[in-house]
């Protein structure tokens, strides 16, 4: 059988499920597929490689590989590396990313960009899958295109004389998304991939099963939703994806009742333990959002952070739907039952292994409280594994069209999009029996959440600040209610009987002793951190909670002047934005507590929903206004004074209208067209004088 080389580099598990099915597709096409991490060097040697390889890779932060491939980058960049290192190779590579992010699929994009630069050869052109508009509007068709590429490749291979003639590409690969290395840099901020004209005709073929439908008739006509379609979808022959394979055996045996340690829930190292020592609730009752500040005791730690690291909470799922997930499998008298994993004899699985985020000995409450996502939309392979056990003709029907090519639209719409779970689909299908194995096999593990330092240790040796907005969303359960983020939600609660309202005297008198307590793990190091040279000024953009940095940039900065009185210290200009000015301006006296001592040199502040009165000047709505407003002495700072720009929040909006603000600033002040002025901007950012903290 043809062999070929899978790796994978994952941050979350996407780029590990999307090679395991082509790792299963491969056997029904005439391939082996020889799967490993990326991390795994020790079972793999790419300098002596010869089979083809493809490479599926993640995107994580703003623009990283992911972190299983950190070692591996690191060793490919080496820049002693000869340029025909890799001239033996022939790959073919699949990017995950985000498009809501500025540095879109990147992390393949650099591992692409340096296997070119290494001698290595496409025999299967690159594809970027982009998460905000589906996945699988580029997985999909790139994972059917790859099987003739590879028999082109090897008829290429029997057929040549000369191993190093260059092969020729697939002639039916879906995309032709070829890299050019030498515009990578751009090409990461401006690509314009065939998926986001997939994207569009979906939308389109949306709106026109919508507004296509057949004449009013006697019959109601109903709009399409999470459990019903119309015409043509309805009609129309499906093609559904192959039926994945099962590989668990779940038995559950009666508990000795043993306490259950939330620190065996991740396999990161290390753990630390911490009870919270206050809670502030800074924005008003009225707010259309709740800002709270939590501050942890590091004190008994050995946690140490610096201004702009960030860390992990662990934090459980709602114990409500855990019950309610537990009620719907009809096992909510078995929730103390300790879970056995095991894998199936008989499965077809390639490489079925018990998955490592579920420890043993643990009960099943605990695992679907603190283990599995149960919150994660259901992949379409899931759905598919759903029909299996779907008794009524009508929602199997239903469940297969919401994992068909032809049901894209309805999926995005009415499961992806609507942040459709596990329980919502359940309550949605109720003649859906799936067995426990299924859960374990398709639920992914329950993530840590990130947050930012907002404090200085340097001013709470101590303490540990962090804070949020608690996210709330429509539930699409029965029940008419707001569902409130995971791990917001969760914290909110603990944070509730002794949160007290944003005032100067607000220390915790509670009591260390009933202070909850909360399992935090440091992040990976990153470079949003202030500059070394202390004299270098710097630009920090910050709307909402993204000020949470910042303010440790700023308590930080006040300590170093207090010690260094005669020091140089470059400006320090903040571009903040709000709703309202006096329901969540965020930290509003201690930012003029810092305007005060001269530590921000500019504090510019807009409020994108306050009225003004008609006869003054129209005030600046959002933090892009105001960088316009000062786009010469942004540019200065930026292009001749060697200054830094941080800019931390919302990567949907936000950080996309930022960053074509700086783009328009570069391109007037510095009389550039706008390609160079995205190359310039690019150039700040691998000098890593242009930083970014930012989340979907």
């Amino acid at each position: 059988m043809r062999r070929f080389l899978l790796l994978y580099a994952t941050q979350r598990g996407q780029a590990k499920a999307i090679a395991e099915e082509i790792s299963e597709q491969a056997v029904s096409h005439g391939f082996s597929a020889d799967l490993h991490c990326i991390s795994e060097s020790e079972k793999y040697d790419l300098k002596t490689e010869t089979a083809p390889l493809v490479v599926v890779v993640s995107t994580t932060g703003t623009g990283d590989p992911p972190d299983t491939a950190r070692k591996f980058v690191k060793e490919i960049q080496d820049k002693t590396l000869p340029t025909d290192f890799f001239a033996h190779l022939r790959y073919g590579l699949l990017g995950l990313g985000d498009s809501e992010y500025t540095y879109f699929c990147n992390g393949g994009k650099v591992i692409d960009k340096r296997l070119q630069e290494l001698g290595a050869q496409h025999f299967y052109d690159t594809g970027h899958a982009d998460d905000c508009v589906g996945l699988e509007l580029v997985v999909e068709p790139w994972i059917a295109g790859l099987w003739a590429a590879l028999t082109k490749h090897f008829k290429s291979l029997a057929g040549q004389e000369k191993m190093g003639d260059t092969l020729p590409r697939a002639s039916d690969a879906p995309l032709s998304a070829a890299v050019k290395p030498e515009l990578l840099p751009i090409q990461s901020q401006v690509e314009l991939l065939r998926l986001e004209d997939l994207g569009k005709k979906d939308s389109e073929l949306w709106e026109q099963n919508k507004t296509n439908k057949s004449q009013p008739s006697l019959i109601e006509d109903f709009e399409s939703s999470l459990i019903h379609s119309v015409p043509p979808l309805s009609q129309t022959s499906l093609s559904v994806p192959a039926l994945p394979p099962e590989y668990l055996e779940v038995h559950l045996q009666e508990s000795l009742g043993q306490e259950e340690s939330q620190v065996s829930v991740t396999s990161v190292d290390p753990v630390f333990e911490v009870p919270v020592s206050k809670a502030v609730q800074l924005t008003t009752n009225d707010a259309v959002k709740t800002t709270l500040l939590l501050e942890l005791d590091v004190s008994k730690t050995e946690f140490s952070h610096q201004p702009g690291d960030s860390f992990n909470v662990i934090c459980p799922n709602n114990d409500s739907e855990v019950q309610s997930l537990l009620q719907r499998l009809q096992l909510a008298d078995k929730q103390a039952h300790c879970v056995v994993l095991k894998i199936k004899t008989d499965t077809k699985k390639k490489g079925a292994a018990v998955p490592q985020h579920v420890p043993e000995g643990r009960s099943l409450e605990f695992i679907l409280t603190w283990c599995l996502e149960i919150r994660a939309v259901p992949k379409k392979a899931f759905l598919r594994a759903l029909v299996e056990c779907t008794s009524s003709a009508t929602e199997k029907r239903r469940l297969q069209e919401l994992c068909s090519k032809q049901g894209a639209a309805d999926y995005n719409c009415f499961i992806r999009d609507a942040n459709v779970c596990l329980l919502d689909l359940l309550l949605a299908f109720p003649s859906c029996q799936p067995p426990l194995s299924l859960l374990f096999e398709h639920l992914p593990k329950l993530q840590p959440r990130p947050y930012s330092c907002a404090s200085s240790s340097l001013v709470h040796p101590d303490k540990l600040r962090l804070v949020f907005n608690i996210i709330e969303f429509p539930s699409n359960t029965t029940a008419a209610t707001l569902r409130k983020g995971v791990c917001t939600g969760w914290l909110a609660t603990l944070a509730a009987p002794f949160l007290q309202p944003n005032t100067e005297a607000s220390h915790a008198d509670s009591g260390a002793a009933l202070a909850p307590k909360i399992l935090i793990s440091p992040r990976a190091t990153n470079s949003f951190h202030l500059p070394d040279d202390l004299s270098a000024p710097i630009i920090m953009v910050g709307p909402g909670t993204g000020i949470a940095p910042f303010v440790g940039f700023l308590q930080h900065r006040e300590k170093l002047q207090e010690q260094h009185p005669d020091g140089n210290f470059g400006a320090m200009w903040l571009f903040f934005g709000c709703r309202h000015k006096d329901r969540d301006y965020l930290f509003r006296e201690e930012l003029r507590h810092f305007v005060k001592t001269g530590v921000l040199t500019h504090l510019k502040v807009s409020f994108s929903r306050d009225t003004t009165p008609k006869e003054e000047e129209d005030p600046p709505k959002y933090v892009q206004d105001n960088l316009q407003r000062h786009s010469q002495q942004v540019a200065r700072l930026l292009l001749r004074e060697n200054g830094y720009i941080y800019l931390c929040g919302d990567a949907k909006n936000m950080a996309k209208d930022v960053n074509d603000t700086l783009v328009e600033i570069i391109s007037r002040e510095a009389g550039v067209d706008k390609l160079q002025a995205m190359k310039t901007l690019a150039a700040l950012k691998q000098e890593k004088r242009y930083l970014q903290d930012i989340w979907s």
